[in-house]
């Protein structure tokens, strides 16, 4: 039961919008801690402009929402990464059940090549809060091989933490709170001179 003043985590999240609008996934673990609807909402309206025929990288999935969201309002594909068995049997039958066009890869994030699954121009960094650290992440993705040259990085995090410094070639473009969350958007940039 939770504790007054806190609510339980959601038993299901529903897909915003597009072809899979309002169908629900379930969330059958407590250790998956689902984006909120109005967190996927906001960034989602971010990133409108940027999902047609896209290639996306959902690399803590957990319960895919991320990845399907994006997948519904227009992305290509999307590969998910997910280290905890349940959760990648319950997202691989997701997927079938939906028709989403994505892979679902059994593994630690961090050691994945990301160069031959890539290029990813949408990437979800959604590690859990107290998991790897965020400029680690950055730099690995950035050094990973697996970005398009002007991929799109959204990262979330637990609402005391700052934005991580990024790699040099990266802009921060959006943030916000709400809730327990921060979140945002980065964008990558490879110039011809440099």
């Amino acid at each position: 039961m939770p504790k007054a003043g806190k609510s339980a985590l959601p038993s299901a999240v529903r897909i915003i919008a597009g072809r899979l609008k309002g169908r629900r996934i379930p969330i059958e673990s407590e250790t998956i801690r689902p984006t909120p609807d109005r967190v996927r909402e906001t960034v989602f309206n971010w990133l409108a402009a940027h999902l047609d025929a896209v290639h996306c990288l959902d690399m803590f999935a957990g319960s895919g929402v991320l990845g399907i969201e994006a997948w519904s309002r227009g992305a290509d594909s999307v590969i998910f990464v997910e280290q905890d068995k349940q959760a990648v049997e319950q997202l691989g039958s997701r997927l079938a059940e939906f028709g989403c066009a994505g892979e679902v890869h059994q593994a630690d994030a961090l050691r994945l090549d990301y160069s031959v699954l890539g290029p990813f121009d949408i990437v979800f960094l959604d590690p859990p809060f107290k998991g790897p650290d965020m400029v680690n992440l950055c730099t690995l993705l950035e050094s990973s091989g697996g970005l398009s040259a002007s991929a799109l990085i959204y990262m979330e995090m637990d609402r005391c933490n700052e934005v991580p410094e990024l790699p040099p070639n990266w802009s921060l473009i959006k943030e916000k709170t709400a809730g327990q969350v921060r979140f945002a958007l980065a964008e990558r940039s490879i110039r011809a001179d440099g």
